[in-house]
């Protein structure tokens, strides 16, 4: 099979891969543009950075990737949202992925700069919501993808719904997308493209610690890989460690200061400070978010060759 352009507003890909912006500064500028400059799309993870930070971010993918296509992902459920959206946007950014949440605000900046605006769905009426809104494209993410989830349903059978349920916009699909072989399987489902995460967290270019990626490798079991309550009231898929425990039983110690980072918190823990702990290698106290297809990742390697293995694989599929 050939691969198939992925097309965003007037935005051409030439490989339909978005690359997932995995936040506390796991995606950041080096990862993104690794991406992008192999034909496919490379996010930012804004969420957790000052706004100073993710100009820096952005401007420093410009120059690693000077014609490829660079976005940002943000969590709506961050108090910082609308800020890190604007500032993107006045940095020029190519598209705004939101997911963790839905703003119906992002439509309007995005429609007033002409900056494509992709949210992260998990439903067909939420996509046709987001399109009759302006959304260049939906995201839609299954039971399988790492991080916050908005469903207990696969993406393989919400992508067809939502394939049937837009007029124009494209679907990409994601949640458990590591292989070639994942990736037909969602084109064949009527996606238009997909977004990958675990696969390139564990990748050279990723911003996270050797120990965070090490873990990454080490784990091999599905129940390695555990759903949590997060703070901001949402289901999150994360790897099981000595912190995930805790948060399971209900022993996790509460924050002793708040910074404010979300819109609506728990405060059960504090989820910026718990990733953060994470990616710069504490990971066992530290929150590891991950796919619940981690276990089939087997080593680090570099962008060029995740890019490489995955065109060769689709190749040798009819």
């Amino acid at each position: 099979m050939k691969l198939p352009e992925l097309r965003i507003a007037n935005l051409v890909a030439k490989v339909p891969i978005i690359q997932g912006g995995m936040a506390i500064r796991l995606s950041t500028a080096r990862l993104a543009a690794a991406v992008a400059n192999e034909g496919g799309i490379g996010l930012i993870a804004a969420s957790g950075m000052p706004f100073d930070e993710l100009r820096y971010e952005i401007q420093l993918a410009r120059k690693l990737s000077p014609t490829g296509i660079i976005g940002i992902n943000a969590m709506v459920a961050a108090s910082g949202f609308a800020g890190l959206v604007k500032t993107a946007i006045e940095e020029g950014i190519d598209l705004i992925v939101a997911g963790a949440g839905f703003s119906r605000d992002m439509f309007g900046m995005g429609k007033e700069s002409g900056t494509p605006i992709v949210p992260i769905v998990s439903s067909a009426k939420l996509s046709r919501i987001s399109e009759g809104r302006g959304a260049a494209a939906v995201i839609v993410e299954g039971n399988e993808a790492g991080g916050h989830l908005g469903t207990d349903r696969s993406s393989r059978e919400i992508v067809p719904e939502v394939v049937a349920a837009v007029k124009k916009i494209p679907v990409i699909g994601a949640g458990g997308v590591l292989e070639g072989k994942d990736i037909v399987e969602m084109l064949r489902l009527g996606a238009s493209g997909v977004q990958m995460g675990s696969r390139f967290a564990a990748s050279v270019e990723c911003n996270a610690s050797d120990e965070l990626k090490k873990m990454y490798v080490r784990t091999k079991k599905a129940e390695d890989v555990v759903l949590i309550q997060s703070p901001v009231g949402l289901p999150g898929q994360a790897i099981r460690n000595r912190f995930v425990e805790t948060v399971l039983d209900g022993t996790v110690p509460a924050p002793k200061t708040c910074d404010a980072c979300l819109k609506h918190c728990s405060h059960k823990f504090c989820l910026i400070k718990a990733l953060e702990r994470a990616q710069q290698g504490d990971v066992e106290t530290g929150l590891v978010f991950s796919g619940n297809n981690m276990r089939k990742v087997n080593e680090i390697l570099p962008v060029k060759e995740i890019f490489a293995r995955l065109q060769q694989e689709v190749s040798q599929i009819d």
